[in-house]
Formats: structure tokens, C-alpha cells, sequence
């Protein structure tokens, strides 16, 4: 039976191969920092990883794991409920529901699981979700797992909510969900509309803050805390995998009696293994070096200011906005590929997005700024590209 699928497997990747959509992986042989060796034993700066305040490296974040480790073991090997659960992992849950100002908090294997555990657990065929075109592929998966009614609503649009909102009034629960911020894009969720219509409609509010955790807003609780709306989002996840630390982790912070439901029966929480004891103790450090400072913020707002006024000054179709994600927009997949390989050249990793991964014709290079990039990091990646666009042009 294989033989013949086999054919059709390389085929399938051969096509991929051929349009230019084919995702190589690339081996780096340093931990990861702004400054990264690759495989090709060459250094390179790093401008793609989710490393937003430079913490996957952070000398402290480090020792707290390796501290871990001798205090707590490798792992639990075993699920929460049987004899998974530390110290360490309420103690993080707590931090974190008092870091985003909500009830309580549950802790998943990754955000993916997270909101795939979410919605099933809550919903089911009396009720409707509304999702944001552009959600993340996590919510995705989730809402497709559910027996709730589904509906879609084009990105940010706020006359399209209220139209999907009114044709979902016969339900029992309604539930609108949204990235706080669009990882593609790098646009940020108008969150205190949204809860002006959630409130009108009698809907629920949830929002996937990965892009924004640690960072977004005076003291970096996310897009519910930009927009003032903490006490009216009723459900937050969330990673910890991105400016939490940068290892592995996510979680559900929301109301008392949502997390309650959630650890007697999302299948994602109660049939995974816990969060390791070195990534829970790390996260809990980043999360004390966020509350104590805002010199990593405000690092990371430098640098981002700095690279999107260059790039646009330098003529490069850079989508508008001030988070530190930034797409230099291309829109061919092959032209992005080529250009992306021509600044690993130059000393730039950087990676093409292509479809599936963004719409048709809408290839980019998603450049992301991190705190650990010095200001000259910043001016050496804005002269890459320039260098990069005169040769392949």
C-alpha cells in the first residue's frame, strides 16, 4: 500500500518544491541570542525568532532552570491530576493571573493545546463562536473541534462582527475569539470595540495574547491591558514560548469557574504530561524580571521605531504599525525565498513567508525586532537589505 502512496507524497512535495513554497529547516548550532551560529559555521543576527525581550538566553532565565533541575528533577511523568502537579506550577499560575489581572489560571503543554482544549470544553451545539478571519491556526483547530456553530467575520472588521453577532442571536453562548495581535501582520486587535460589541450582543470575549504578552501596554500585560479591558475580556491564553522565556508552555487565564471546567475536562490538559520543572521555574524568572523593570520594553520599542522608519525611508513596502513584528512585504513566494537567502549571506536570518502560511501573492519577509539587538544590530540588518534588493535586482 505505501509504494503507491509513496508516489504521491513526492509528487506532492515536488509541487511544493516547484512553486517555491518548500520550508527548509536551518540547523543552528549556538543557543539562541540576537548573534546565532548556524550550521554553516558561519554568525549571523537573528532577526526571527519570537525572542522579543531577548529572555531565551537571559543568563537569569538560565539559572533558574538549572536551579530547577536539582530542586525539582527532568519531569513529572505524569499528567496534573494523578501526581503531576508541583509547587512550582500553582506558583506560576498565580504569578500569572496576577500579571494579567485575571481570576485564575491553567497551564497547557503549549498554546496550541491550550486553545485546542478551550472551546470544546466550554461550547457545544446551542452555542456559536465568531472567529477572526486571521486567527491563529491553534484557534483554528479548536473551534473545529467544538460542536458550536462557527462563524467568521473579516479581520478587524467591526461592521462584519456586529452583522455575524446578530445572525448568531439564537444561540445559547456566544463567543467571540481573536488573536490580541495578528502574527502575520503584526496588527494589533481593536480590543475595546470588540468588547463594546460583546457587551451590546451579550457574547463572550476571547483573546489569544501570545504576540503580545510580556510586552504590549505600560506594564507589558498585553492588548486587554492597552485597551483598559481586562475586566471585560473574559478569557486569555497565551504562551510561553515567545516573550515569556522563549521554551514551552502555555496557558488559560480567565474567569474562576472557566478554569475550574477546564481542569475536570480538556482533554489537552488532563491526558499531557506537566510543563517541565525547569521551563515552569524559568518562566516564573521572566515573569519577575517583566514586573521589575521596563528597560526590556522599552529596548524593544527603540529598536522597532528604529527599523520601520529606516525601512520605509529606504523604500521597502513595510506593513504600517509599531509592533515589533514587521513584514517586508515582497509578494511573489519565490522572489521572498531568494531574498531571504541572499541576507543569510549577509549575515541576516531572516525567513520568507509564503502561502499557506500567508495569502496568495502576499509573500513577505517577517522581520522580528527582540530587545537583545543592539542599535547597531538594527542599522546592519536595514543595510542587508538594501544590499540584498541591488543585487537580485
Amino acid at each position: 500500500m505505501f509504494a503507491s502512496m509513496r508516489d504521491d507524497l513526492t509528487t506532492t512535495i515536488g509541487e511544493i518544491r516547484d512553486a517555491g513554497l518548500y520550508k527548509s529547516e536551518r540547523v543552528i548550532t549556538s543557543p539562541q541570542q540576537a548573534l546565532i551560529s548556524v550550521a554553516t559555521g558561519n554568525e549571523v543576527l537573528n532577526f526571527c525568532a519570537n525572542n522579543y525581550l531577548g529572555l531565551s538566553d537571559h543568563p537569569e532565565v538560565v539559572a533558574a532552570a538549572k536551579d530547577a533541575l536539582d530542586r525539582w528533577g527532568f519531569g513529572l511523568s505524569s499528567v496534573r491530576f494523578i501526581c503531576g502537579t508541583q509547587q512550582i506550577h500553582k506558583d506560576l499560575e498565580g504569578a500569572l493571573s496576577n500579571f494579567l489581572g485575571t481570576e485564575d489560571t491553567i497551564l497547557y503543554s503549549s498554546c496550541f493545546d491550550a486553545n485546542g482544549g478551550l472551546f470544546e470544553t466550554l461550547l457545544g451545539a446551542a452555542d456559536a463562536i465568531i472567529s477572526d478571519e486571521l486567527n491563529h491556526a491553534s484557534i483554528i483547530d479548536g473551534v473545529r473541534l467544538s460542536k458550536a456553530k462557527r462563524y467568521r467575520y473579516k479581520n478587524r472588521d467591526m461592521a462584519d462582527l456586529e452583522a455575524q453577532l446578530k445572525d448568531a442571536a439564537d444561540a445559547r453562548y456566544r463567543l467571540i475569539a481573536t488573536d490580541g495581535v495578528f502574527s502575520m501582520d503584526g496588527y494589533v486587535a481593536p480590543l475595546d470595540e470588540i468588547c463594546d460589541l460583546a457587551e451590546r450582543y451579550d457574547a463572550l470575549v476571547m483573546v489569544d495574547d501570545s504576540h503580545a504578552v510580556g510586552f504590549v501596554g505600560d506594564d507589558g500585560a498585553g492588548t486587554p491591558s492597552l485597551f483598559g479591558v481586562q475586566d471585560r475580556v473574559d478569557i486569555v491564553t497565551g504562551t510561553l514560548g515567545k516573550a515569556l522565556g522563549g521554551a514551552s508552555g502555555g496557558y488559560v487565564s480567565a474567569r474562576r469557574e472557566i478554569v475550574e471546567l477546564l481542569r475536570q475536562r480538556s482533554r489537552p490538559y488532563l491526558f499531557s504530561n506537566s510543563l517541565a520543572p525547569s521551563v515552569t521555574a524559568a518562566s516564573l524568572k521572566a515573569l519577575e524580571l517583566i514586573g521589575g523593570s521596563s528597560d526590556l520594553r522599552d529596548k524593544l520599542t527603540a529598536n522597532t521605531k528604529l527599523f520601520r522608519t529606516k525601512m520605509t525611508e529606504a523604500g521597502f513596502d513595510v506593513l504600517p504599525g509599531d509592533h515589533p513584528i514587521a513584514p517586508v512585504m515582497i509578494g511573489d513566494a519565490a522572489a521572498a525565498g531568494r531574498l531571504a537567502d541572499k541576507l543569510l549571506d549577509l549575515g541576516i536570518y531572516v525567513i520568507g513567508f509564503s502561502y499557506p502560511v500567508v495569502p496568495q501573492g502576499k509573500a513577505r519577509i517577517r522581520v522580528q525586532l527582540s530587545a537583545a539587538h543592539s542599535t547597531e544590530d538594527v542599522e546592519r540588518a536595514i543595510t542587508a537589505f538594501t544590499e540584498a534588493r541591488a543585487a537580485l535586482s
